[in-house]
């Protein structure tokens, strides 16, 4: 399954250069290794047991990105994000890539990296011309996702998981978490500012701008929009139930309040869901889904388990240990990675809010910024941007690498000299 996993993955690592699309080739290899699976587990039951449990836990993430597209897609074709793009009015790449920057981390606190990465690649589609530079801005917005995520219990999976489950609080992974993770975006953004692509491009974003107009009641699609993706948390807070409901539910006030404002206009036909349907990227979907499949294979067959033990056996040192979680959310989704480590460390052994745990839930939240497939954000920037993965590693891994190891140096020296926020 390991040769497997890692023949596939090289499929869609090398897709333009095989002329393979990466959505088939993940699905090949998630069928493949889930046929590999149900021969090797104890029996045909225990495999049908495990996949059921594995699409139970991906089709949520699945629906959760397809209703956050499409809901992306409706404001979008009102025009709504030019309520945002009006109001960022810098001419200037650096000054741009931080406020890009800051703009996204503070937003995925707030909502989960994978919402917030939709929808500010979508603003960035309104702001900057397809360029070398929007696809770096593209990366930015994956960085700082993921370092805007691991600092609340609700800005990412893997610390929703954690926090759900007592490994950590909530305030006191606030506190001690928010540093290290504006060092681990701080950085990157620092040595991206001096790059050529940043240095050397001619930014005017009045082409775009100045070409749209509000669409009709653009306004209110804007406010309902974005709010019913702020409220997602709040809707999973209150009833219990995963966070694809509460964004099933937004769609369908979408779906609704658009049929009613444009009810009997057939020109507008385009401002309603089933047009902006047949606009998202389904394709996109489809990869995401054979690859959360493809891993899911991974971890009911114990591959990861053994990791976690592998790296317990072999690295005596906390912080090593959580960096090495971290490097390898980079390879292989932090979701698996982290369940697999709170199956192996019960609270016995570390404690609530423990130096480990925080440095886990800072490491896998952060760590997979280093490769474009190994964070949601970065599966969706993507399938939205069309960046592929060798430009990612060309261009973004060791800044992001130095981002990450900046961030944890900066947990380890706070924890030393116990400085957090009061």
């Amino acid at each position: 399954m390991v040769v497997l996993f890692g023949v596939g993955y090289a499929g869609i690592i090398f897709e333009e250069y095989l002329a393979l699309n990466k959505s088939g080739v993940s699905l090949l290899m998630a069928a493949s290794l889930w046929t590999i699976r149900s021969f090797g587990a104890p029996s045909r039951n225990v495999a049908l047991v495990e996949l059921t449990r594995a699409c139970a836990e991906v089709s949520g993430i699945v629906f959760f990105l397809l209703g956050a597209m499409t809901i992306v897609e409706i404001v979008d074709a009102h025009h709504g994000f030019k309520l945002v793009t009006d109001n960022i009015t810098t001419r200037k790449p650096r000054i741009l890539l931080w406020v890009i920057g800051f703009v996204t981390f503070f937003l995925s606190s707030i909502l989960d990296n994978l919402t917030t990465t939709i929808v500010m690649v979508s603003l960035l589609r309104k702001l900057v011309p397809s360029s070398e530079y929007r696809k770096l801005l593209g990366a930015v917005v994956v960085i700082a996702a993921n370092a805007g995520g691991a600092w609340t219990p609700i800005g990412d999976v893997t610390t929703a998981m954690l926090w759900i489950h007592g490994q950590i609080s909530t305030l006191k992974t606030m506190k001690d978490l928010f540093l290290p993770c504006v060092v681990s975006l701080a950085v990157p953004l620092t040595l991206l500012s001096f790059t050529r692509e940043v240095k050397g491009y001619g930014y005017d974003s009045s082409v775009i701008l100045e070409s749209e107009e509000m669409a009709p009641r653009g306004k209110i699609v804007f406010s309902v929009g974005v709010g019913t993706l702020i409220l997602v948390p709040v809707f999973k807070a209150l009833t219990g139930l995963p966070p694809y409901m509460g964004m099933l539910l937004g769609l369908g006030v979408i779906w609704i309040l658009t049929d009613a404002i444009h009810y009997g206009k057939s020109e507008r036909q385009r401002l309603k869901v089933p047009q902006a349907l047949s606009r998202i990227d389904t394709q996109g979907a489809v990869f995401f889904l054979g690859i959360l499949l493809s891993v899911s294979s991974l971890e009911a067959a114990g591959l990861l388990r053994h990791l976690a033990k592998y790296l317990d056996a072999h690295i005596p040192n906390v912080e090593l240990i959580a960096s090495a979680i971290g490097m390898a959310s980079a390879i292989i989704d932090n979701v698996p990675l982290v369940a697999a480590t709170m199956g192996m460390y019960d609270l016995t052994y570390f404690t609530q809010d423990s130096r480990f745990w925080q440095m886990v839930a800072f490491c896998a939240g952060t760590g997979g910024s280093m490769l474009v497939l190994g964070s949601a954000a970065g599966v969706a920037l993507m399938a939205m941007e069309k960046v592929d993965f060798l430009w990612y590693l060309r261009k973004v891994t060791c800044f992001a690498f130095a981002g990450y190891a900046a961030g944890i140096a900066a947990y380890v020296a706070a924890h030393n000299l116990r400085i957090s926020l009061p």
